[in-house]
């Protein structure tokens, strides 16, 4: 279950949001600690025993920290992961690891500083190299994902791969998806992304050890660390597959990615556990067959990233 903390972001990438950002949520409709544990304890009741914690930015929500440490003390918790742009990882590294963080996703575009500020509008690149690297000096899995889009960083494929096996960490590019302001002109295809790899490295071979819980299919080269995963979220259809459901930061169920159902689950939680099992178990099973994201767009959902939780 990835589970959306806030709906705010200290980076503006222009795949996600327009330049001013977006409307705010007021903080009373964003869930509590308390509510979101909740949730957890209802998914763990059904198997569910995986989170990720995503934002928008998890970072900028002023008590994740202790929403990490509380979902990891329920019983049966597996795991708890986050997704992060490192523009705050100094701050937390060390505190979250102490709540028992149990890996990070690291977003990382470019290599290039010109072209992170160009694209996250506000950001550092140097502070989100310095968190990939404070990840794995304290023993952290770490991964990489890059958003993979034509006429800005389809030439850094190569690159960014390197830099990636170099620490020894996975990278996973993956396909721009048609959500909110994002264009499907600007997808990079997963076919693409691969033809360059397999010029770079003949020697790729399908890696079908366990990288993850996610759709990625992974790579890997002879001797070298590491991995490269290929996540196709418009050309693929991992549906059949597809392990994952979402919560929102206001509290909606979201089954699927790409369509904008939702169902708002926050009222039967002050129900107590049964009764949100019940209504987060209809909500899953009301998953979409499919994706339609190779279509028009017209049926795919409006909302930014941010809004939906990345």
């Amino acid at each position: 279950m990835r589970l959306s903390v806030t709906d705010r972001c200290n980076l503006r990438c222009k795949y996600c949001m327009p330049p001013e950002g977006i409307k705010k949520v007021d903080m009373s409709m964003i869930l509590s600690n308390e509510e979101i544990a909740a949730v957890c304890e209802a998914a763990l009741s059904l198997g569910i025993n995986k989170f990720k914690i995503t934002g928008g930015e998890p970072l900028v929500r002023y008590n994740v920290v202790d929403l990490v440490a509380r979902i990891k003390a329920l019983p049966g918790t597996l795991q708890v992961t986050m997704t992060t742009n490192g523009q705050e990882m100094a701050r937390y590294i060390d505190i979250l690891c102490d709540a028992g963080i149990d890996a990070f996703n690291i977003s990382l575009d470019t290599l290039r500083a010109d072209r992170y500020a160009e694209i996250t509008r506000v950001g550092d690149l140097q502070k989100t190299l310095d968190a990939i690297d404070m990840s794995i000096s304290r023993g952290i899995r770490t991964k990489l994902n890059c958003l993979v889009q034509r006429g800005f960083n389809e030439d850094e494929i190569i690159e960014l791969s390197e830099f990636a096996l170099n620490k020894g960490i996975d990278i996973r590019f993956i396909e721009l998806m048609p959500i909110g302001i994002a264009d499907a002109r600007n997808g990079y295809s997963s076919m693409e992304t691969m033809a360059r790899l397999r010029e770079a490295y003949p020697a790729l071979e399908e890696d079908e050890s366990e990288h993850g819980n996610g759709p990625a299919v992974y790579y890997k080269l002879p001797g070298r660390q590491g991995a490269i995963g290929i996540i196709s979220s418009v050309h693929g259809k991992f549906c059949e597959s597809c392990n994952r459901v979402r919560l929102t930061s206001m509290g909606y169920i979201k089954p699927c990615l790409c369509y904008d159902e939702t169902v708002f689950i926050r009222p039967y939680i002050a129900e107590g556990k049964e009764t949100l099992a019940e209504a987060l178990r209809e909500a899953i099973l009301g998953k979409p067959a499919h994706h339609c994201f190779e279509y028009d767009g017209s049926e795919v959902d409006h909302h930014s990233m941010s809004e939906i939780g990345g």
